[in-house]
Parts: C-alpha cells; sequence; structure tokens
C-alpha cells in the first residue's frame, strides 16, 4: 500500500490469502475468540456489580457455544482478508496467488493455477511469515492434537485442554479457554508463565490463573503426545502422564524460508533459520528486502508493518528512519491483557540503563473499582537524572489502547512531567498512568 501510493508499480505473490497468518489464522482469530471469552469472564462476575437473571441454576450461567464462536471467528478473518485485498485492488497493486520462488535478486518465478509465470522486479520485499512448530513426538492431527492454527476447527468447547508452552501464544489460549469454560492444565516448561516477559506482570497472571482454576504445571516438560480412546496423554519430562481430552500445542515458530530460492539470490540466513536483516530492513542480497516473522526480529504484526513501511521507504528514496527496538509496543491478550513498551526492569537489573520505577496498583483507581477490576497494575520507567520516559508496563482491561500514552511519551522523549501535567479524565484507567509520572517528578 505505502509502495503504491508513492508511485511504484506493485505484485503482490501471495498463496493463502491476503493479510497472511496475522489475518487469516494468528492474530484475528485469537483475538476475536479472546473477545467472547473476556465477555464471558465480565458476565460471570455480574453479580458482584448487582446484575441479576431470570431463572436458576444453569439458566442463568453464561455457556460458550464453540461451533458458533468459530464461524464468527473465521468469517471476521476471511472478511477483514477481503477488505485488504479491496483496498489493495483500489491502489492498482496486482495480486498473483501462486508459490514464489527467487531465481535471482531481480526475477521472481510463481507456480499459479494457470501455470508457471516470471515477474521481474526492481526490488523484492520477503514476508513470507513462519508456521507453528511441531515436536516430533506430538505431531497434530486436528481433531484432539492440534496446533494454534487447527483450533477454530473445534465444534464443541473441549472439556479438558492441555496447553504446551506458556509463551504469548500459550498464555492466550488458557486464559481464553478457561474463560469460554474449559479445565485448562498449563504445561510451562520454565520458571514462570511469560518467560521473558515483566516479573510481576507474569506474577500478577498466574496469581489469576489459580484462582480462576487454571492448572499450571511449571518447570514441566512435554515429552510426548498421544491420543487415547476418548482423549490424549501427555507425557512429562519426569515421567507423569498429565490427561485431557484435548491438546494445544503452542511450542514457537518456524521461519518459511526453505524451498524459495534464497541461497540462489545471495539472501543470508541466521543460524535460526531466519532471513539477516539491518535497520532499514535490508537482507545481504542487493534490492531484496525482508520483513515479519521470517527475519526473528520480533514476532509481531505492528513490527513486521513497521519493517515493511521501513524498507519501501528506503527503497523509493523517502524520509527513513531505522527501527527502533526500544520502542516497540506489544501486548498479550490475557485477561488481564498485558502491554510494555520500552526499557524494561530486567534491562535495569542488568545495568543496561540506569532508571527509578513507580508501580501502582489499580486497585486504588476509582474507574478500576466501579468496573470491578482486582487485577491491574501501571509501571513506568524514567531514566535516573533526567526523568525521560524510557519504558512501561500495562496490566488492566484493554492495556493495549492503555499501553499507547506511554508509548507516544518513549518514542518522544517525553519527561514524566510533560506525562504528568497532560489532562486525564476523571475517573479513568489513564489516571493512573498521570499519578504514576507524577510519582517520578524530580524536585529541581
Amino acid at each position: 500500500m505505502v509502495a503504491a501510493s508513492l508511485g511504484a508499480h506493485v505484485t503482490i505473490v501471495e498463496r493463502a490469502g491476503l493479510g497472511g497468518s496475522a489475518v487469516l489464522t494468528d492474530v484475528v482469530p485469537s483475538k476475536t475468540l479472546i473477545a467472547t471469552a473476556d465477555l464471558m469472564t465480565r458476565v460471570g462476575e455480574a453479580d458482584e456489580l448487582g446484575v441479576k437473571f431470570d431463572g436458576d441454576g444453569t439458566a442463568s450461567k453464561p455457556r460458550a457455544d464453540l461451533k458458533h464462536i468459530n464461524d464468527r471467528v473465521l468469517n471476521l478473518a476471511r472478511g477483514q482478508s477481503e477488505d485488504i485485498r479491496a483496498g489493495l485492488e483500489r491502489l492498482g497493486v496486482e495480486i498473483v496467488i501462486g508459490s514464489g520462488k527467487l531465481l535471482n535478486n531481480n526475477t521472481i518465478e510463481v507456480l499459479t493455477l494457470e501455470g508457471t509465470r516470471t515477474i521481474d522486479a526492481d526490488a523484492i520485499l520477503l514476508a513470507v511469515g513462519a508456521h507453528p512448530r511441531e515436536l516430533p513426538t506430538a505431531k497434530p492431527d486436528g481433531e484432539r492434537i492440534l496446533n494454534w492454527a487447527q483450533i477454530y476447527n473445534l465444534d464443541e468447547l473441549p472439556e479438558e485442554l492441555i496447553v504446551v508452552g506458556s509463551g504469548v501464544t500459550g498464555a492466550e489460549f488458557a486464559s481464553a479457554y478457561n474463560g469460554l469454560g474449559s479445565k485448562v492444565t498449563l504445561i510451562s516448561s520454565r520458571d514462570q508463565v511469560l518467560p521473558g516477559e515483566d516479573t510481576d506482570a507474569a506474577k500478577l497472571l498466574e496469581g489469576v490463573f489459580e484462582r480462576r482454576g487454571v492448572n499450571v504445571l511449571s518447570k514441566s516438560r512435554a515429552n510426548a503426545v498421544e491420543r487415547t480412546d476418548d482423549g490424549v496423554k501427555v507425557t512429562l519430562g519426569d515421567g507423569s502422564i498429565v490427561t485431557g481430552t484435548h491438546c494445544l500445542v503452542c511450542v514457537g515458530s518456524i521461519p518459511n524460508t526453505a524451498g524459495v530460492g534464497l541461497e540462489e539470490a545471495g539472501v543470508t540466513l541466521t543460524e535460526s533459520g531466519h532471513i539477516k536483516v539491518d535497520g532499514v530492513s535490508r537482507t545481504t542480497a542487493p534490492n531484496i528486502y525482508a520483513a515479519g516473522d521470517c527475519t526473528g526480529v520480533f514476532a509481531l504484526a505492528s513490527v513486521a508493518a513497521m519493517q515493511g513501511r521501513i524498507a519501501i521507504a528506503h527503497f523509493m528514496g523517502d524520509g527513513v528512519k531505522p527501527l527502533k527496538l526500544n520502542q516497540v509496543a506489544s501486548n498479550i491478550f490475557t485477561s488481564p491483557e498485558i502491554a510494555s513498551v520500552g526499557v524494561s526492569e530486567a534491562d535495569l537489573a542488568s545495568g543496561k540503563y540506569q532508571g527509578d520505577v513507580v508501580m501502582l496498583s489499580l486497585l486504588s483507581n476509582a474507574r478500576a473499582k466501579m468496573r470491578n477490576t482486582k487485577d491491574g497494575f501501571v509501571k513506568i520507567i524514567a531514566r535516573k537524572g533526567s526523568g525521560t520516559v524510557i519504558g512501561g508496563v500495562v496490566v488492566g482491561p484493554n492495556a493495549s489502547e492503555l499501553i499507547f500514552p506511554i508509548s507516544v511519551a518513549v518514542t518522544q522523549k517525553l519527561h514524566v512531567d510533560d506525562v504528568a501535567s497532560a489532562f486525564t479524565v476523571y475517573p479513568s484507567l489513564t489516571g493512573s498512568i498521570s499519578e504514576a509520572a507524577r510519582r517520578l517528578h524530580v524536585h529541581m
């Protein structure tokens, strides 16, 4: 879209559908599912706010109609993909459905249903993405043993869902299916769920999981997943066995870099099989750029889009700034959501940055009390001495929206006083962001 609007003649080669895995199998479907789970969690707590339902017993309890939910999920994903296609066609982009392969750094061979065609290009942007990693001892069958792209094929809610892997994807699905009413066991090979994320956020989420009945098995590794007559059996590293009706395997992803002619075109891969790129998304081959999960920079749709925009600006000679990873805002769509941006407390602990931290629980926030929100906090990190905002974490409802003011502050190098002196609405959750900034004020 950026290239076309800058006047380039653009061709897209795509084999599955516009929007890639973010739209078709990953981000859009999972966040749609999570929106339903969140509503069910809120409805489940409605009694505390004085909302009563007519009828008694099961009649007054919400129930997940998984076929309806998954039909909506997949329809929404398809609709989003069609919107993207329409937007591209409006800009005059040529769309070729087929599998592409580089012949050299200026030529692509595409295998389509009609046959093979060759496309010449002045510049090529590789955005080939990644696919779910599989364990050789846990082959997905799409029925009982599932990867995250297959889970939307289920028509009935899994009675007992075992989730293998406690990274972002595993934690999100564990949270969502718990909200929908499944009995969830989360197998985590590390000390905490969400390894590498803010420790306070991970601890809070573990506490919420415990309260809501998610069984977290930490420091446990799944060695094998097998089907049984009526479900699945997961064998752990210590030989113990966990049984359930379904198993979702979330153990990372593998870049789609094999068999697309990268070596022939002179594109270097990293040890992990990702495409090596510099700060403006260039590969080691002239005229070839890469963006998204295939680069292994950050597996985030927002980063993929930014890498792509930077690549096009660089090639077209437009104004360009290299990708700054310390400005990336990200969100984990568990319930509560966990959003973060910039420098982390782990960065301070390792001595990489010097900073001051203020963390405020949402328990004292008036709007949170009104909404019956019990779990969450705001954390702001300011550079020691200067008081510039360099990082932050928000845990709570809509943290994905609430992180934006901190993200603006980090990107624009705002002082904590700049954040504190901007008006917030009373009562609001953003009031806690302003208050945290106020507490970081340095008396001059």
